[in-house]
């Protein structure tokens, strides 16, 4: 895996905003802003129950880069972390450094551009739009449901089972 690129204003609102905008006290400087976005991206990735250990995120707010280390069970949970690094507002790319305990074939990824559906994605990669749940459940918990997909969003496609 190398880096990956990612669209800096689509993704989840992790950081940032009017909070950052609201104090009267002297502004954060950059490195305490890096790693408030930081601890916030780590807490991210612990929401999602993927089953890593170790996870050590740094963010570089100048380049929008976020870089991740530690372990993950599976190819899967690896590339799923990669996609909750990303999909934050800010992010521009992701440097996936974590070790694999079982080591996959990895997945190809889709960008979401407007009126994109996961059939019509499915359809796309696999030459069947039945196919969607596959990549439904490749990405959760991140996607809570099939139609909530947005424009800007990298979506994980993963090979399918022989």
């Amino acid at each position: 895996m190398g880096l990956f690129s990612f669209i800096k204003e689509a993704g989840e609102k992790l950081f940032g905003g009017k909070e950052a905008q609201a104090t009267t006290a002297a502004p954060p400087t950059q490195d305490e802003l890096n790693t408030k976005a930081a601890k916030a991206i780590e807490t991210y990735i612990a929401s999602q129950n993927l089953g890593t250990s170790n996870v050590q995120v740094a963010f570089d707010g100048t380049q929008g880069k976020v870089t991740v280390k530690g372990t993950a069970p599976t190819q899967a949970a690896k590339e799923k972390v990669t996609l909750c690094c990303g999909n934050v507002a800010s992010v521009t790319s992701v440097e996936n450094l974590m070790d694999v305990t079982n080591p996959e074939p990895e997945a190809q990824y889709h960008d979401v551009v407007r009126g994109d559906t996961l059939s019509a994605i499915a359809r796309k990669f696999y030459g069947d739009a039945n196919k969607y749940p596959v990549i439904f459940e490749a990405n959760k918990p991140m996607l809570s449901h099939p139609d909530k997909i947005y424009p800007g969003q990298k979506l994980r496609i993963p090979p399918l089972a022989k």
